[in-house]
């Protein structure tokens, strides 16, 4: 089978989307953006890969009548004992890091200590923790191994600190300068042993309520599927580091334009929020973009704005838009200054504003700002597409339908639920038009 893969190499996250010779999207994946770009590009096709491996298996499984009704349910199972696999893989490597890490004048004497307390903390992550994390009722809050490893290591290796006599310092000291490394080795690409690992998990854990001898079968023929990567095509932030030929590199807005017509034909006007930037696109029936806006050269009214805004109030970035909703009062914010954001939010909590009305205000504030880039790109017509990260954020979509309701009267607003992919979707799409369409 031919892929074509598009990957969007943005300023907080990397994203990418495998689609087959038909223009059907088999998987989607996405990292943390580091500084070391060509790892971000490789992890994020790593994952959509594997999201599309997982696409191949539910095709498979959906033949079979034996388990009719149950697949959502094994391909859920699937997936999370999979992300298992690779969290003990990684831990392996990270633990062979730290260790190897334990050297220098710091620790002289103290080396046989710190390697057995690293040793012990490994221990505990892979034998107590990893089923902790993975098991069927487990809430997670990130599944990148950085965020699972990180909570957990700090947790158990203060404890073990203390009980063997060892500096917790120490132990952070190896934990900080070996996660570095772990990260710009991406997980070995062995999927369909890792596969079959998992399925046996999800074979113990199914046992006394379906045939599983009905799973083999199945998952032999997906995992047998030749994937080829056939062409790639980056985009985004940071194309420009993309290890690719620049006849393989795409910019940003005929990207997210492209994507934005796959998921919604009818799209002639596209704002797009992301991490460092505001796009007004407007696009023509194919597609095609004809006009378009970007705020200035500032983050103002971006994705890293509202990460500003969460440090500056101690909170997490996914917590602002719900705290937002439960305002009962409009404040006005006269500045989305990233600079200036800091002192005018401590301005309004000396004076007693509640902090859910200044989070209101600051939404709104941004979606004004945006609503001026769409009007230079030529205003709204027919159907209108919001994408990037800031789109999952409920405060920021209630603001922005407000506004264009005031603005440009009932208009329908489309909002996908992997938004996020808009600029990848575009990418694989210019990949396969590259082969298929040449």
């Amino acid at each position: 089978m031919e892929c074509f893969v598009g990957i969007d190499l943005g300023s907080t996250t990397t994203k990418a989307v495998v689609m087959d010779d038909k223009g059907q999207v088999l998987g989607r994946g996405i990292t943390n953006s580091r500084s070391n770009y060509d790892t971000a590009a490789r992890v994020s096709k790593l994952e959509a890969f594997i999201d599309a491996r997982l696409s191949l298996i539910r095709r498979e499984l959906d033949k079979e009548p034996a388990v009719a009704g149950r697949v959502d349910e094994i391909i859920n199972g699937l997936t999370r004992n999979f992300r298992r696999e690779q969290f003990i893989e990684q831990l392996g490597d990270l633990e062979q890091t730290c260790v190897a890490n334990v050297e220098g004048p710091r620790f002289a004497g103290k080396e046989k200590a710190i390697v057995g307390a690293l040793t012990e903390v490994f221990r505990r992550l892979r034998e107590e923790e990893a089923d902790k994390l993975f098991a069927p009722d487990a809430q997670r809050k990130s599944d990148f191994f950085r965020d699972l490893a990180g909570s957990r290591f700090m947790q158990i290796g203060e404890e073990v600190a203390r009980a063997n006599g060892v500096e917790f310092d120490h132990l952070l000291h190896m934990y900080d300068k070996s996660i570095i490394e772990v990260e710009n080795r991406p997980p070995s690409a062995d999927m369909n042993r890792k596969f079959r690992s998992a399925m046996e998990r999800v074979r113990g854990e199914m046992s006394s309520a379906l045939d599983t001898a009905a799973l083999g079968a199945p998952i032999d023929a997906a995992l047998e599927i030749d994937m080829s990567e056939r062409y790639v095509v980056g985009t985004g932030y940071g194309r420009v580091r993309l290890p690719f030929p620049k006849e393989h590199i795409r910019s940003e807005i005929l990207c997210h334009g492209l994507g934005a017509h796959l998921m919604y034909p009818k799209t002639r006007t596209v704002l797009d929020i992301g991490g460092q930037d505001t796009k007004g696109i407007q696009i023509d029936d194919k597609g095609i973009v004809v006009n378009f806006q970007m705020n200035d050269r500032c983050a103002a009214g971006t994705g890293r704005y509202l990460g500003y805004v969460a440090d500056e109030m101690n909170m997490g970035l996914h917590e602002l838009g719900p705290l937002a909703m439960k305002s009962t009062k409009s404040i006005r914010i006269n500045s989305t200054c990233t600079v200036f954001a800091g002192a005018e939010l401590r301005d309004r909590l000396a004076l007693g504003d509640k902090r859910e009305d200044i989070l209101a205000g600051l939404h709104r504030a941004i979606m004004l700002r945006a609503m001026s880039i769409i009007s230079r790109s030529g205003g709204i017509t027919d159907q209108f597409t919001f994408t990037g990260g800031v789109a999952k954020n409920e405060a920021a979509v209630k603001e922005l339908r407000q506004l264009v309701k005031e603005n440009y009267g009932e208009v329908q607003i489309n909002i996908d639920p992997d938004s996020i992919y808009t600029g990848a979707l575009g990418a694989s799409e210019f990949a396969r038009r590259a082969v298929v369409e040449a």
